[in-house]
């Protein structure tokens, strides 16, 4: 008797339309796998458009322009400038700068201004400031610093030894109320532009004199007084605003005293480098603003 023959499976057909789909999702999937792997390329979609930077346009430009500013004479390249000459009829016993007769070395001074010569015969309201020494080259020698008051500004000299011979480095021409410090072999100069403005100037030995290396201007401290614009930054009172009167500053009582008012913090950037302190020249006044007011005494 024969075998009997299993029955044989029938092919199931599978839709043309649920292949597609297949085909699709496997596509899909490569894809997202292709974004998620490292260095990938994908589509970020457009790209922001570049705007070019706003240009100056200038208001009434029929009228002349203002001329660029102009380099002061201390400020000269060093090539365009004769180098110093030793002080006639001057010399150093025993190379001892520090040891000089401050008077007689300006008297000797060829770049002596008749104000600056008036100043040594002691007219009212002038001054020779003692002389002060430090090292401003770089060297380990000090430098002879003067200062000549004048019924105008004060002229600040520099003289430095060449053997037994003074030759004048530095000729600065200041305001009243000026400062000045060292950091390390550098001089800056500070002079009171307004209340809250000082400009500084900063000069460094170039292996000839001592040349202007920076000068700008640094605020050192806020504008006082309440704004009137209401908020609206225009500088002008907002629209319907009266004046109205100013509080009276509430005084505590400490002791039968008032309390100072607190002053803001200067905003002048630090001009000495983070591992010097600058040491500021003697008789030259300190570079800060106004004392603050001392109120009255509190009634009891």
């Amino acid at each position: 008797m024969a075998a009997a023959t299993p029955p044989r499976r029938r092919r199931v057909a599978v839709p043309a339309a649920a292949l597609a789909a297949l085909a699709v999702l496997v596509a899909l999937a490569v894809l997202a796998a292709g974004r998620v792997t490292a260095g990938g390329l994908h589509d970020d979609g457009a790209a922001a458009p570049v705007s070019p930077p706003p240009r100056p346009q200038p208001l009434w430009p029929d009228l002349a322009a203002s001329p660029p500013p102009i380099a002061p004479a201390d400020g000269a390249d060093p090539a365009t400038q004769a180098p110093p000459q030793p002080l006639p009829d001057v010399t150093v016993p025993g190379r001892d700068i520090t040891a000089v007769d401050v008077r007689a070395v300006l008297a000797k001074d060829p770049a002596l201004g008749p104000e600056e010569r008036h100043a040594l015969d002691s007219c009212p309201g002038c001054e020779v400031r003692a002389p002060e020494f430090r090292d401003l080259t770089g060297d380990g020698r000090p430098e002879l610093v003067a200062a000549v008051a004048t019924t105008g500004p004060v002229v600040l000299h520099v003289y430095t030894l060449a053997e037994d011979r003074l030759l004048p480095v530095l000729r600065a021409e200041l305001v009243r109320g000026f400062s000045a410090a060292t950091v390390g072999s550098d001089l800056w100069l500070y002079e009171p532009t307004t209340v809250f403005l000082r400009t500084s100037s900063h000069y460094g030995w170039n292996g000839t004199r001592l040349a202007l290396l920076e000068r700008k201007i640094e605020g050192i401290g806020p504008v006082p007084g309440p704004t009137t614009d209401g908020g609206n930054g225009t500088g002008r009172p907002a629209a319907g605003s009266g004046p109205e009167p100013a509080p009276a500053p509430a005084v505590t009582p400490s002791s039968g005293r008032g309390q100072a008012p607190s002053r803001p913090k200067s905003t002048a950037p630090d001009v000495a480098p983070p591992t010097a302190t600058p040491s500021p020249l003697a008789g030259a006044a300190p570079a800060t603003a106004r004392p603050a007011p001392v109120p009255s005494e509190a009634k009891r």
